[in-house]
């Protein structure tokens, strides 16, 4: 089980995004693998590679005059943890202008929005996106569903030697991402605050999000709700799922919904330890449509997603298009799902062409003409037919 993972996706993915742009940023958060993906893919470059971490004192060093140093490099020149040096932006671009284009760049981020905003004003046409996600269901296997959706797909969490030595890595990484991701965006006051938003924040997964109410709850404002928030979005903890909206006449939800990326740090702060906790703790149903929900959009990869909810109760937990079609997906964590009145609403009235009921069980079984329950690691399958 605990053999090294193959990531071959990724790197066929850099691979050509190098040959075409002349600079790639691969993003995603923390821990996730992107700096052992990115010194295998400089190891293997002819033209030679450098590599720098950005925030390691003795590379930072050899930036001290970073526009002579990095105009000498030739080949691949690596730059990790980049948005803590947004001042090397308006450099890359220049150096990407440069007409005999001696040097390729791979630039790798684990905040979004900083990196996002500032390569869009200095790099805009010059720069190719990858976003890199721990280990998927593809990555390790069917057979080992049950043990990612405990332990979550962070590398360390899932390949410790047993669920105790994973659940310290994940203990321990919650408190190192407060301590050095989160105390660069806020005040110490308010990590201390976002700490204990996070594990409210862990009993509301899967739920339609309520700034005031949750804010009650912690004694601070909502716009400081937001700004916790925005915070864990922005380092890619988070998946904020907008509601879809059309002029339907009816009364359709408006806000948000919230799900926990991992599922193995969703464990973490709700105090599930092992797969008999797991089995018996009150958010396994919701912890389960969150895990099926980051499997299938990693598969499907839809340039954006929703979900789509009527105040009445009619919904459909995704929403996306998908080379023209209309795609639904409601997760179900019942080995035999059934239709309900909420999923032919969603197929009237989004025009859906079809319809999945995501399920924990193994064979694909039509339910209606444009229902169907499709068992979690058969959905990219399905999705090509």
């Amino acid at each position: 089980m605990f053999q090294q993972i193959s990531r071959k996706s990724y790197h066929s993915a850099i691979e050509t995004a190098l040959r075409r742009s002349p600079i790639v940023a691969l993003m995603g958060p923390r821990q996730c693998g992107k700096t052992t993906l990115a010194r295998e893919i400089a190891a293997k470059q002819t033209g030679g590679s450098v590599f720098l971490d950005l925030e390691s004192q003795t590379d930072l060093l050899a930036l001290q005059n970073p526009q002579l140093f990095l105009s000498e490099q030739r080949g691949l020149v690596v730059l990790d943890e980049v948005q803590t040096r947004p001042d090397l932006f308006p450099l890359l671009r220049v150096l990407a202008d440069r007409p005999d284009a001696p040097a390729k760049f791979l630039i790798l981020g684990s905040a979004s929005p900083q990196l996002a905003e500032k390569s869009a004003e200095s790099l805009a046409g010059r720069v190719e996106f990858i976003q890199m996600r721990p280990f998927s269901l593809g990555e390790i296997g069917a057979e080992n569903t049950d043990s990612l959706w405990l332990r979550g797909g962070f590398p360390r969490s899932w390949l410790a030697a047993n669920d105790v030595d994973s659940l310290v890595w994940r203990n321990n990484f919650i408190q190192t991402f407060l301590q050095r991701d989160v105390a660069l965006r806020l005040l110490e006051r308010d990590v201390m605050g976002l700490r204990r938003f996070w594990m409210m924040l862990a009993g509301y997964h899967g739920q339609v999000f309520n700034a005031s109410e949750l804010g009650r709850s912690l004694g601070v404002s909502a716009p400081t709700v937001r700004k916790y928030l925005d915070v864990l979005e922005g380092t890619y903890m988070v998946r904020v799922l907008q509601p879809w909206h059309e002029n339907f006449g009816k009364r359709l939800v408006k806000s948000p919904k919230i799900y926990l990326r991992d599922s193995g740090l969703l464990h973490a702060l709700t105090g599930v330890r092992n797969r008999d906790d797991l089995w018996r703790s009150p958010v396994a149903g919701a912890s389960w449509e969150g895990f099926a929900l980051e499997q299938v959009l990693g598969v499907l990869q839809p340039e954006e997603a929703w979900f789509w909810a009527l105040h009445s109760g009619a919904e459909v937990d995704l929403f996306c298009l998908l080379n023209g079609r209309r795609v639904g997906v409601e997760f179900k964590w019942n080995e035999h799902p059934k239709t309900t009145k909420s999923m032919h609403a969603a197929v009237e009235m989004l025009g859906l062409d079809c319809l999945w009921v995501v399920y924990p069980g193994s064979r694909v079984v039509p339910l209606t003409e444009k229902i169907s329950a499709v068992p979690l690691d058969k959905v990219e399958e399905v999705a090509l037919r």
